[in-house]
């Protein structure tokens, strides 16, 4: 059976070998054949994971029958992740197993049968998570004048634009116009522009 092994180690753990050796000898201690080892570095910061990208490249090519990994946990970045990366598998008819922990998807393994079904119930119990927080991201967009979800920063501010103007006619600065109308300097400026009332600062 071609077998890939998959590790996602630490630059900082000790364990990086004993994991990678304990995979290697698991397979070998069935006969199995040893495809490939894929591999990522674990980082708070970096999302991408090219070792994991190409593992799945490669199993859409059918390079492989197996994936061996040491935990789940080393596979997907979330619980979401690793349910729809080892339903991907399961989909091109790849066995996937956590071998620290005694998962397998081979069908004539009914207790990892039932614990892979469990844990897609809590992954799709996330998924709803995530689009009820969409969801009330929309509405409080939409509450402060914006039409997305995305991230709004703070709230626009309304001031009174014939103010502006006023206080401009009066003598006042731009900068002292922004401290009385509690706005920035920007924003008096292009409120200005409109009006061509636009001059050098004065302080």
């Amino acid at each position: 059976m071609k077998t890939a092994i998959y590790a996602r180690v630490s630059t900082t753990d000790q364990t990086n070998a004993i994991q990678v050796r304990e995979l290697k000898e698991y397979v070998e201690r069935r006969g199995w054949e040893l495809e490939g080892t894929y591999q990522d570095q674990m980082s708070g910061a970096k999302v991408s994971r090219p070792g994991l990208d190409q593992l799945m490249a490669d199993a859409r090519r059918r390079k492989f029958d197996v994936v061996v990994v040491w935990k789940l946990d080393r596979f997907g970045r979330s619980l979401v992740h690793c349910v729809s990366g080892i339903q991907e598998l399961a989909g091109l008819g790849i066995r996937f197993i956590a071998t620290s922990q005694g998962l397998d998807t081979d069908e004539s393994n009914p207790a990892s049968k039932l614990l892979m079904h469990i844990l897609a119930a809590v992954a799709q119990f996330e998924r709803e998570l995530i689009r009820e927080r969409v969801s009330a991201g929309m509405k409080a967009a939409k509450a402060h004048g914006t039409k997305t979800g995305n991230a709004i920063g703070r709230p626009r501010r309304i001031f009174n634009r014939d103010e502006v103007v006023r206080l401009r006619e009066s003598g006042l600065s731009i900068e002292k116009i922004a401290l009385q109308v509690h706005i920035g300097v920007g924003t008096v400026v292009r409120v200005l522009q409109t009006v061509g009332k636009v001059q050098d600062h004065v302080a």
